[in-house]
């Protein structure tokens, strides 16, 4: 017995089923980790990455571009209008998906042929690294997710730790100017805005991603405006100027932040929450 343990280890392990529940509350059962995976959503496909599993992605959304191997996917749709065609050729054993846009409802027909599907949306913090321990198993990877998971969560604690006890400050968070809208309190941005000392103007609206009017702004009077933006565009905040009835206006406290790293439930959230705090530190200078 003892010569055969020796060859007993240089031989595979037999892959053990794994199952976790998705942030829909569904259980997603695998007979063995995922081997041809699709991602559907950008913020899916970076969390894959950082789990260790990018090697088992086979295509990615038309907007994953992140990290640079993402890009030289093939690409199997956008949140518009999935390719469904592409997706059952590719005989994926998973996908990645998040439910939102009009390609939610292809999302079905995918269901019933069987194909396993992971929810993905994390609305706080906490539930970034929990993604990332669940896609790892579903991947296999789950050292290499334990670890991103650990080092976001001290990440996180640490930023935590620094923004602690600085005064308040009333926030405008603009996505988009055309038309006006924001994110309310159930999005993982609102959680990156109060870690920083600031108060969401309209966490209390019903919606996730509600339309709003400029005198709906005014009458709320933030004390600093930020606006997402994936790359530097002085056009997003120039609507303001006309309004000096504003506080952060009145105080030149209009700024813009990376939405690729803030808007995005990923690790890379710890550097855009970063930058957001930067910012509401000039505003209380």
């Amino acid at each position: 017995m003892k010569r055969l343990l020796p060859l007993l280890a240089c031989l595979p392990a037999l892959a053990a089923p794994v199952s976790v529940i998705d942030d829909q509350g569904s259980r997603v059962s695998l007979p063995a980790p995922a081997q041809r995976v699709i991602s559907l959503a950008p913020h899916v496909t970076e969390l894959a990455f950082a789990a260790g599993g990018g090697a088992r992605l086979i295509a990615v959304d038309d907007n994953s571009d992140y990290p640079a191997a993402a890009k030289a996917l093939p690409k199997a749709g956008s949140f518009r209008a999935i390719d469904l065609e592409r997706i059952v050729a590719a005989k994926p054993d998973l996908l990645l998906v998040w439910l939102h846009g009009p390609s939610a409802r292809q999302l079905e027909p995918l269901r019933q042929l069987g194909i396993p599907l992971f929810y993905s949306q994390p609305k706080r913090f906490a539930d970034i690294p929990s993604n990332l321990r669940r896609i790892g198993q579903l991947l296999g990877s789950s050292t290499q997710a334990e670890q991103a998971a650990r080092r976001f969560e001290l990440d996180l604690a640490a930023l935590r730790q620094q923004q602690q006890g600085k005064p308040k400050l009333s926030v405008f968070y603009q996505v988009w100017d055309k038309p006006l809208y924001t994110l309310n309190g159930q999005h993982i941005v609102s959680d990156a805005i109060a870690l920083c000392g600031g108060i969401n103007i309209f966490a209390r609206l019903p919606v996730t991603a509600p339309v709003v009017t400029d005198e709906a702004v005014i009458a709320a009077n933030p004390q600093v405006i930020l606006s997402a933006a994936m790359r530097h565009n002085d056009d997003l905040l120039k609507r303001w100027q006309r309004m000096p009835g504003i506080a952060a206006v009145q105080n030149r406290q209009l700024h813009q932040v990376n939405g690729d790293l803030l808007n995005r439930p990923t690790p890379r959230m710890i550097e855009g929450t970063r930058q957001l705090c930067a910012k509401l530190d000039l505003a209380r200078r």
